[in-house]
């Protein structure tokens, strides 16, 4: 069940009634939004729900043993074998086929084929984002962040709650399930938020990612070879903002669906285009899984306090991880090895330019304040550039189709058959809208919230309609419920 349609509108309607409705009766208003949940996630194949619910059956016990547990020596066995069955059945269902055909294909070429196990394995919709999110509780309970929940029907919703159970962002429980022990209530803000978050997350999506995809991007990924070198550098930084406006506006739209119902998530998205480094790119572009990997596997991994060439090591390992998360497929691993390597550079090359030349700390001059804000629109456009070239191996069905594409873009700038102004137009009304102000969906939210509450739910209806009739035909599915 997608956001943008008919049929996730009447399911949203229902569930905001009932739900507002069972408000004084907590564990009901939660049993109803666990079935609504399920139900949602069902929609796509309701044989999966097992899946879900075995996952979490397994998360919570694990919590349990844990909160009840004092030998350092259980512990560290309980969330390892709870850590490791997570991973198991993400491997297994993500990874299996292209371990095997890597497998196969490293066999015949030593001329040692054999017959092996092929299965066709489907991928569940948001297996890694709740695979995640049980790890990020288990291993938090384990840290002694958060105490271990002792109640199955809190987790279950902790888990399963559907603004954000197929594409994230990755909820946190210390951040979630406390807001369970609370009585629900739903005020102006959450009205106000979440109308403005769901009218911008829409019209991301619907209009500009969909256009962007369907007039530009896909067309020229298909086949580089028959894209003059204009479209390609055009769709390059067209599927920049189509990404961005895909998922964002997915984040958006949960962002906003949980506010409306009452429950607060944290941003996932702060205007990353806007980054004058690598490092700050990743602390703005899904906030949720960079500090997932920072948490649970970088610091963990060492992070910084064991010397220069371990922390580069860290680096590498962190993104190469992030980039086989993202996808079974090599040119995911280039993805993620190649930010891992960049951040390492980045590192060491802004630690031997700070050694020449400090940076001026007390009362800078005229001059020192120039040479700062241009080496900051420096930093901002070699960045962005740096990104997108990672983006055509993200994008790119292969790494064939990855070096025809950039083949290409060294070639003539014939006319173009696909960058229409209307085109170039949104990937320029995409780029601008990375350097507003931060706090501009704030101040919007905080205007609207006076109007009378009809006028909001006129507000949000005429909006989404408005939208509907600008955008194009059909509805895309988001780009991160592949992962």
């Amino acid at each position: 069940m997608l956001f943008p349609t008919l049929e996730f509108g009447i399911f949203f309607l229902i569930v905001f009634t009932i739900s507002w409705g069972l408000r004084w009766t907590p564990d009901p208003r939660k049993y109803f939004l666990v079935g609504a949940s399920y139900f949602f996630y069902g929609w796509w194949d309701w044989r999966f729900t097992a899946l879900l619910f075995a996952t979490t059956l397994i998360n919570y016990l694990g919590g349990l043993a844990l909160g009840s547990l004092r030998r350092p020596g259980l512990r560290k066995l309980v969330v390892g074998l709870t850590v490791a069955v997570d991973l198991g059945v993400l491997a297994f269902f993500k990874y299996y086929g292209f371990f095997l055909t890597s497998l196969d294909e490293l066999l015949t070429a030593l001329g040692l084929q054999r017959d092996l196990p092929f299965m066709e394995i489907i991928l569940p919709i948001g297996i890694s984002f709740f695979t995640f999110q049980g790890i990020s509780y288990v291993v938090d309970v384990y840290r002694g962040h958060v105490a271990a929940e002792r109640s199955l029907l809190d987790v279950m919703l902790f888990k399963s709650f559907f603004p954000q159970l197929v594409a994230g962002p990755i909820v946190r429980a210390a951040d979630f399930i406390p807001q369970l022990h609370a009585p629900a209530r739903l005020t102006r803000e959450h009205v106000a938020v979440g109308t403005v978050l769901v009218l911008t997350g829409l019209a991301k999506k619907m209009v500009i990612a969909n256009y962007l995809a369907t007039d530009l991007v896909d067309p020229v990924f298909f086949d580089p070879t028959a894209a003059s070198s204009f479209d390609l550098l055009i769709a390059v930084y067209g599927y920049a903002i189509q990404i961005y406006c895909d998922f964002s506006g997915y984040s958006d739209i949960a962002i906003g669906i949980a506010a409306l119902l009452g429950y607060r998530f944290r941003e996932n998205f702060n205007q990353p285009y806007r980054a004058s480094s690598l490092q700050e790119f990743w602390r703005r572009w899904h906030i949720s899984l960079s500090t997932w990997l920072r948490d649970y596997l970088y610091i963990p991994l060492g992070g910084s306090r064991f010397g220069e060439a371990k922390t580069y090591r860290n680096l590498f390992l962190t993104m190469f991880l992030g980039g086989v998360w993202h996808g079974a497929a090599w040119n995911f691993v280039f993805w993620g090895a190649f930010h891992g390597a960049m951040l390492g550079v980045e590192r060491w090359v802004r630690g031997r330019l700070d050694e020449l030349a400090p940076p001026q700390a007390d009362y800078p001059g005229l001059m020192t304040k120039l040479g700062n804000r241009l080496q900051h629109w420096i930093g901002v456009v070699w960045t962005f550039h740096l990104v997108c070239f990672a983006w055509i191996f993200f994008r790119a069905d292969s790494f064939e189709t990855a070096g025809a594409y950039l083949a290409g873009l060294a070639g003539s700038a014939a006319q173009s058959a696909h960058a229409t102004p209307f085109l170039a137009g949104l990937v320029l009304l995409g780029l601008a809208f990375q350097f507003t102000p931060r706090d501009l969906g704030r101040e919007l939210a905080l205007g609207i919230r006076l109007l009378p509450s009809p006028l909001l739910g006129l507000l949000l209806g005429a909006g989404i309609v408005l939208i509907w009739m600008v955008a194009p035909e059909g509805v895309a599915p988001f780009i991160y419920f592949q992962f």
